[in-house]
């Protein structure tokens, strides 16, 4: 199947983060049952989202995983020219919600199954999608703690999160709450008789800010911009009117850590902070990356990518995971992070090929001498 068809496909389902996924897994497992690959599909705890683990050759031997998610993020934005999970081309553009984050990569490596399955791997190449990422990496720790029973030690992992093709070696790792704040609801000129919510957050946006201003002074890393760990507060919300004691309000706060700082951890001042009445949910969390620039795989990433390494990025993705659970870890896909989460998403024809090429150089490398 040429990739843009596969793509097409993969655009087509509406698989929003928090949605049912179902049909384009069995999209995919059908698509691996008619070439001949075997695959596990794992079940999320939801019950209506899975991920699917597909394999290449021998899996009694160390290889390699080539990982990609399939959820996306929403797409009600309405500069959008046309239905967002109907794939159009324009001028050699492959626009729809998912293109670029990341359905693109997903829809290179299918395509190039049929080719590396008549290959005799000496080594295998996995296939490893995933779902919910964009509610942060929610879906993937299923499938890592499969691992142990699907396959042998992987001897890598490459994301393929868009980087231009460019090999990444490191990002930050991320923690998200949320912090909900309950009161009793009445008229504003008797706050005696009430309580406010909003107020009852205020220790706790407080802590927040004081906690971002002291990460500047923390421990630095470099490779980031900028290069300290980072918190902040993204939304507030409560309240009806200036005249209504709020009796509900809610924050959501991350925070983004370098590599060797516990993203939870730094979260730790600002739920210290929460009085009574105020409940503190971790939405997700995930660590950060870091491979050596001495690596094999930063090597061989180079080496099927035809670029040289980059330092680091400050957006996060799965690769933490996977290298928490003793997998080195890479990110490396087609197109620009810049175009992600945005109207008129796209991927151009020529990134998704070379993907595609990236993914059978890959097999070059592991096909039996």
């Amino acid at each position: 199947m040429p990739p843009e068809l596969m793509l097409a496909h993969l655009v087509a389902f509406r698989t929003v983060a928090g949605r049912p996924n179902g049909a384009l897994i069995d999209f995919v497992r059908d698509y691996l049952i008619e070439n001949g690959v075997p695959f596990s599909v794992i079940a999320g705890p939801e019950g209506d989202r899975f991920n699917l683990f597909a394999s290449i050759g021998p899996v009694g031997v160390p290889g390699y995983i080539l990982s990609g998610h399939v959820d996306v993020v929403p797409a009600g934005e309405p500069d959008w020219r046309a239905d967002p999970f109907t794939l159009r081309e324009e001028a050699g553009r492959l626009i729809g919600r998912g293109a670029c984050d990341m359905k693109g990569f997903v829809a290179a490596v299918l395509s190039a199954v049929p080719d590396l399955a008549r290959r005799e791997l000496a080594a295998p190449i996995h296939i490893a999608l995933s779902y919910d990422e964009e509610a942060g990496c929610l879906g993937v720790p299923h499938l890592i703690k499969r691992l142990p029973t699907l396959c042998a030690a992987p001897l890598g992992c490459i994301v393929g999160e868009p980087t231009g093709l460019v090999p990444v070696l490191r990002h930050k790792g991320k923690a998200t709450i949320r912090v909900s704040a309950e009161g009793i609801s009445g008229h504003s000129s008797r706050p005696d008789l009430g309580c406010n919510a909003i107020h009852r957050l205020i220790p706790v946006l407080t802590a927040a800010r004081a906690q971002s201003a002291a990460l500047e002074s923390g421990a630095q890393d470099p490779h980031f911009a900028p290069p300290w760990s980072t918190l902040q507060v993204g939304t507030v919300s409560g309240g009806q009117a200036v005249n209504i004691l709020p009796a509900a309000a809610q924050a959501m706060i991350e925070a983004r850590a370098i590599a060797g700082v516990d993203p939870q951890g730094l979260l730790a001042p600002v739920i210290a902070a929460a009085g009574e009445g105020v409940t503190v949910e971790l939405q997700s969390a995930y660590p950060a990356l870091s491979l050596d620039e001495a690596s094999p795989l930063a090597a061989l990433a180079a080496d099927i990518s035809g670029h040289t390494p980059l330092a680091a990025v400050s957006f996060g993705t799965e690769a933490g995971l996977f290298q928490a659970a003793g997998v080195p870890s890479v990110v490396c896909g087609p197109g620009d992070i810049a175009r992600a989460h945005k109207p008129e998403e796209y991927l151009t024809v020529d990134e998704l090929h070379a993907a595609r090429a990236m993914a059978l150089r890959l097999g070059d490398r592991l096909a039996a001498a």
